[in-house]
């Protein structure tokens, strides 16, 4: 499965601690940061923004940890010609996040919207993203 990097931040590099996140929420380092470097996220919510912005960053590793075991591929790839630019938060519930995610196509230009309903697991005190329902 393959997916895309981020306008502001170039893939590879995370943004400053005080840096607005590319989920778009709040500073990155009190935002998905944490998440990334391995703190659980409280929300079904919170996991999902946190691996919208490891697709920005190119961050495989996290989209591998929190993909659950169940239903993970057997490669988590992240495409460098597909660049995320912006994420809406349609609903938020208990284990499911409606969501829009905003690409560039690097090569053609093409512009779109990847939008899902995902499902999410709780199991251990952590999250995972299980499926799109």
């Amino acid at each position: 499965m393959s997916f895309g990097a981020p306008a502001s931040t170039p893939r590879g590099r995370r943004p400053a601690h005080t840096d607005l996140c590319p989920c778009g929420r709040r500073p990155f380092g009190e935002c998905c940061g944490p998440v990334l470097d391995g703190g659980p996220a409280e929300t079904a919510e919170d996991l999902m923004r946190s691996r919208y912005t490891a697709f920005t960053l190119g961050d495989e590793q996290h989209l591998w940890a929190t993909w659950s075991p169940r239903t993970r591929p057997d490669d988590v790839t992240v495409d460098p010609d597909v660049e995320w630019t912006g994420l809406e938060i349609v609903s938020a519930a208990e284990d499911t996040v409606r969501f829009r995610a905003h690409w560039r196509d690097l090569r053609s230009g093409e512009r779109g919207v990847q939008e899902e309903h995902s499902r999410f697991l709780r199991r251990g005190g952590r999250w995972f993203y299980l499926s799109a329902l």
